[in-house]
């Protein structure tokens, strides 16, 4: 067994890049946070999880996942902030960009949106630190995305972006065991209406079925939890 398995793993104590304590973590869902929460716990880091993801397409999947996120947050006992879900604000900020190919330039937009709203939320809240877990996937652009979390916090006075890779270290392989363990949601597209539909349209094309919504999850026994989000 790898020595970066949950199992064995000697978490080492992050240290924040400004020194803070106290960080809000935009999250995208239960996968992709639960390896990046844990590790925050361990490091006794006061964390908040701030879930705005106006792009998750129907409103039943963003439930789900966000459900999902909720149920991991309570169990760390962290603080969950449920943002709004303004999909018509989400429709008019990536309207032109609906032919754009994944890590294109509507995630650019997307992610813009996201991070702007964390930031704005830390603002008014009194934190200087905010962060990500999009950045644990392999199937993102992690240049993309700190560039886009750097753009929100210099908004704000004394506000920082953290680019700390949630990869590194067998993070990314700690997230498929944690979401097996925690038989958390499998989600199959990135999220938003346009992924769905070229997730689809890839699947038709290679002989596949369409997605199925809401049946998949990591740890049970029928499905296939080789590969981790693509949210």
């Amino acid at each position: 067994m790898s020595d970066y398995s949950l199992e064995n793993f000697e978490r080492p104590q992050l240290e924040t890049p400004n020194g803070e304590q106290r960080i809000l973590m935009h999250s995208c869902c239960a996968p992709c946070s639960g390896e990046v929460m844990d590790a925050m716990a361990a490091s006794e880091i006061e964390t908040t999880i701030f879930f705005y993801n106006p792009n998750i397409h129907p409103r039943k999947e963003y439930e789900l996942r966000k459900e999902e996120n909720i149920r991991y947050a309570e169990k760390l006992g962290m603080e969950f902030v449920d943002a709004d879900y303004d999909t018509d604000n989400w429709f008019e900020r990536v309207r032109g960009l609906e032919q754009e190919p994944e890590r294109g330039a509507r995630c650019t937009v997307c992610f813009d949106m996201r991070f702007e709203r964390t930031a704005l939320y830390a603002a008014e809240h009194g934190f200087n630190l905010i962060s990500s877990t999009l950045g644990i996937s392999r199937w993102k652009n992690m240049d993309q995305i700190n560039a886009s979390g750097t753009r929100a916090a210099a908004r704000w006075d004394d506000m920082t972006y953290w680019t700390f890779n949630w990869r590194k270290q067998g993070g990314a392989a700690r997230m498929i065991e944690l979401s097996k363990r925690e038989e958390f949601y499998q989600q199959e597209y990135c999220g938003c209406v346009y992924s769905l539909r070229d997730t689809n349209d890839w699947r038709q094309q290679n002989g596949r079925k369409k997605i199925e919504r809401g049946v998949n999850f990591y740890g049970k026994p029928e499905v296939d939890c080789s590969t981790d989000s693509e949210e």
